[in-house]
């Protein structure tokens, strides 16, 4: 057990009475208020040095965090301290929007797993624009979500993504499209092969753009999608998001299972495996992948590399395991 799972875990998942979401954004004022002296120290002991290039962007490791813990990138010179190799933040929208009702974030501690239904809750694309202007760059590869408001109709979709991709570009190392949320009415059908077109028809040119796929996906929807995605020209495939299934779940947690929305952490690490394989099979590695899902130690890591992944993200994991798990993650190998 690490300092951060014995001491520091126990004190977070009190804080808010055990609110998770209080927690996190506890979690994120105090990594936006760290000073320089202490990232430098915090990075002498989690960064590790073992660059690699993908679709033309050299990252440092191959460890990233996943969109979804800093949407709105209030944090982002703490990351790299913590040994993220590179960050990508959001999901974020055209329109700023409060997201889903609270309580919309629950941690299901026996199965090392999280249910969210925030709904894609962020300042905006506007705004997070101009905080990246304003910090410049931050050390390592800057990925950015892009998700579609809730408040823009599906036919309406790609002038959504369009406007946000216009403002927030030119800041980004690659553009992320998050087509696979099971929390926004209607996304996953942007998935669907001429909906998929369409969008990446608009996006796809001035950085990487890599789209975002759900697990729940069957093997012939993900080929086909495939295919969408390297007539279009995307820089790669993220696999996978968050599940709408519950299996895995260990017997404390069952009761949790009836909360809406997506289940993220250890009952996903197989099946994310799996279609991380199924992706790099069928299009004979064609298209990188940044594997993410259930990887809660390094073996998990190891084993998404072995699998295709040129790149890995945490979220869930880093929650149960803290910046340990970027350091042993960074050092796996298949």
């Amino acid at each position: 057990m690490t300092i951060f799972e014995t001491a520091v875990r126990p004190v977070l998942f009190r804080v808010g009475g055990g609110d998770a979401e209080k927690a996190h954004e506890f979690t994120l004022g105090r990594l936006a208020g760290l000073g320089s002296g202490t990232r430098a120290l915090l990075r002498r002991r989690y960064a590790v040095s073992d660059p690699v290039e993908v679709f033309g962007v050299r990252f440092p490791n191959r460890v990233g965090l996943a969109a979804g813990m800093d949407k709105n990138g209030v944090a982002l010179p703490a990351w790299p301290a913590l040994g993220f190799g590179f960050v990508e933040v959001g999901t974020v929208t055209a329109k700023a929007q409060p997201g889903n009702d609270k309580p919309r974030l629950f941690r299901l501690r026996e199965s090392e797993a999280v249910i969210n239904r925030m709904g894609f809750n962020n300042a905006g694309a506007a705004a997070l624009a101009e905080r990246l202007r304003a910090l410049g760059p931050i050390g390592v590869p800057l990925g950015i979500s892009l998700g579609k408001s809730k408040v823009t109709p599906l036919e309406e979709a790609v002038q959504d993504y369009l406007a946000s991709y216009e403002l927030l570009h030119p800041y980004a190392d690659y553009i992320a499209v998050n087509v696979s949320s099971p929390n926004t009415p209607g996304l996953r059908t942007l998935q669907d092969k001429s909906a998929l077109a369409a969008l990446l028809g608009a996006l796809v040119g001035k950085v990487p753009v890599l789209v975002k796929i759900a697990p729940d996906l069957t093997e012939p929807a993900i080929a086909e999608l495939l295919e969408v995605c390297l007539a279009s020209g995307a820089a790669g495939v993220i696999a996978t998001n968050t599940t709408l299934g519950r299996e895995g779940l260990a017997g404390p947690d069952q009761a949790r299972a009836a909360e809406a929305g997506g289940l993220s952490g250890r009952p996903l690490t197989e099946r994310a495996r799996k279609i991380v394989h199924f992706v790099h099979e069928e299009t004979g590695g064609r298209l990188p992948i940044i594997g993410v899902g259930g990887i809660v130690e390094a073996d998990d890591a190891a084993r998404m590399f072995d699998a295709g992944a040129s790149l890995i993200q945490l979220y869930t994991g880093f929650i149960y395991r803290g910046p340990a798990l970027v350091r042993a993650a960074a050092r796996a190998r298949p």
